[in-house]
């Protein structure tokens, strides 16, 4: 059933390129919110990926699954969690119907990001149709497999531009023995300067937050190791920890409720002032120790994206009903270097064409 949905697939993708028409990728549509949609987007025919579901193997000893991409995220995270298993990079669904294969397009990661990789950092390899209707695989289902470039990390974060993805495997690990979450109530300057300190020790940090003058420390690890952990940082513990951190991580929290536009900024952890004319501290929600920070701010995006380029870092327009340009331009060498992986995956531009930038 699924390899005669892959072929009707690829027969889609090679007469969309014979037609030279665009292709909307769609699954779940979760995340259909994120990303750009502009004029070819809209008027685009629609390549549905959700019946090419699937778990292709998984055996808990070698800590790898491989699924098709249309699975959904939460059949895959609940075989993982009857075997006392999960993916590490903590994926926020966005909604019930959210694939694994939207999950890794997208590269998002929730609360662990920081401390144990992010979504690419454990795609061990895919298989793609690419914009010639080319079925291609890369990569395979160990670490260290590949001699040369690593294309199937170019799938993460690609929005479906490069490639229509067919399949993916993925490295997962073992579900903490213990977890408890620290409270600390500070400023932003100290909570930075607590997760610094903190950072630079042994201590089994696997996420941070801090909003509302409240710094949230979540601890993972051994059961003793975190009982040791907890005497050495102090705090209060968080009762429903689980549940914050949920709710963190699917924006569920009443920081996320809809109104202003929300920006997605990733700065160097240390950048303590960003807009600080502009913004007001409970504007802000940090993440991963301060290298990320979500803004709920109306201020004009270009002012956003260069205060974030002057600090070396990038600023995505996550949330808005009317967001046009929604990630920071590219430098012309960044550009260029897009254009020409873009020419050599999908030569004719069919294949979600200006989801990530205009110029794609």
């Amino acid at each position: 059933m699924n390899t005669d949905i892959s072929l009707q697939l690829q027969q889609q993708v090679e007469q969309a390129c014979e037609q030279v028409s665009p292709l909307r990728i769609v699954c779940g549509n979760s995340k259909a919110f994120y990303g750009s949609m502009d004029e070819r987007m809209a008027s685009a025919e629609t390549l549905d990926v959700s019946e090419h579901r699937g778990v292709l193997s998984y055996e808990p000893t070698e800590l790898v699954i491989t699924a098709r991409a249309g699975t959904l995220l939460s059949d895959i995270e609940k075989l993982l969690d009857d075997n006392g298993q999960m993916l590490p990079f903590e994926p926020p669904a966005y909604g019930k119907t959210a694939s694994i294969g939207g999950t890794i397009a997208c590269n998002l990661s929730g609360p662990a990001r920081a401390w144990s990789g992010a979504a690419r950092d454990f795609l061990l390899g895919c298989k793609i149709i690419n914009g010639r209707g080319e079925i291609l695989c890369f990569g395979g289902e160990v670490m260290k497999n590949v001699a040369g470039y690593d294309v199937s990390r170019l799938m993460a974060g690609a929005m479906g531009t490069l490639g229509v993805l067919l399949e993916v495997s993925l490295k997962v690990l073992p579900k903490a023995e213990m977890q408890s979450t620290q409270l600390f109530h500070c400023s932003s300057a100290e909570a930075l300067e607590k997760i610094h300190a903190w950072s630079q020790t042994p201590l089994p940090i696997s996420a941070s937050s801090f909003h509302d003058s409240t710094l949230r420390l979540r601890l993972s690890g051994a059961t003793k190791a975190v009982k040791a952990a907890i005497n050495s940082v102090g705090g209060e513990t968080l009762d429903d920890a689980a549940q914050y951190w949920h709710a963190l991580k699917e924006q569920e929290l009443d920081f996320f409720r809809p109104g202003s536009p929300l920006w997605r900024i990733s700065l160097a952890s240390d950048a303590r002032s960003f807009l600080p004319d502009l913004a007001a501290d409970n504007d802000f929600l940090y993440e991963w120790g301060g290298a990320l920070r979500w803004l709920k701010s109306g201020v004009p995006a270009d002012s956003i994206q260069q205060a974030a380029a002057e600090l070396e870092g990038h600023a995505v327009l996550f949330r808005h009903p009317q967001q046009q340009t929604v990630f920071q331009p590219l430098s012309p060498g960044l550009l260029r270097i897009h254009n020409n992986l873009k020419r050599a995956f999908d030569p004719q531009n069919i294949l979600n064409p200006g989801r990530l930038y205009p110029e794609l």
